[in-house]
């Protein structure tokens, strides 16, 4: 079954419907597991650089809000990019762990504005 993607607009961060491919999803007892690929669209703050996307970082896990009672884990995987003149990598500036815990920013935040 697809999963429509206006419907994966409102659960799942934003920054992950933007940038990512949800590429699976499963639903095991008490969890949902999404997917993610990072699309080839070169960072913003690279766009003056010649970039090839050279592969990707090993997969992430991080846990979101739950949905109806069910534990949320967003599995992804980060591109790669090589600048060609240097060969260094480059690679989007991402902030979706909240420092410190493994779950993304927006959840951290709201656990803390209910536990007040």
């Amino acid at each position: 079954m697809e999963i429509s993607i206006d419907v994966i607009k409102l659960l799942l961060p934003e920054v992950l419907v933007n940038y990512f491919k949800l590429t699976k999803y499963e639903v095991k007892q008490e969890e949902l597991h999404f997917y993610f690929t990072e699309l080839n669209t070169v960072p913003e703050e690279f766009k003056g650089l010649k970039l090839s996307s050279k592969g990707f970082f090993p997969e992430a896990t991080i846990q979101d809000f739950p949905i109806r009672c069910k534990n949320v884990f967003l599995h992804f995987i980060r591109r790669r990019w090589i600048e060609e003149n240097s060969k260094k990598v480059a690679t989007r500036d991402w902030q979706l762990v909240a420092k410190g815990t493994r779950i993304t920013s927006e959840f951290a935040t709201f656990l803390k504005q209910i536990s007040q």
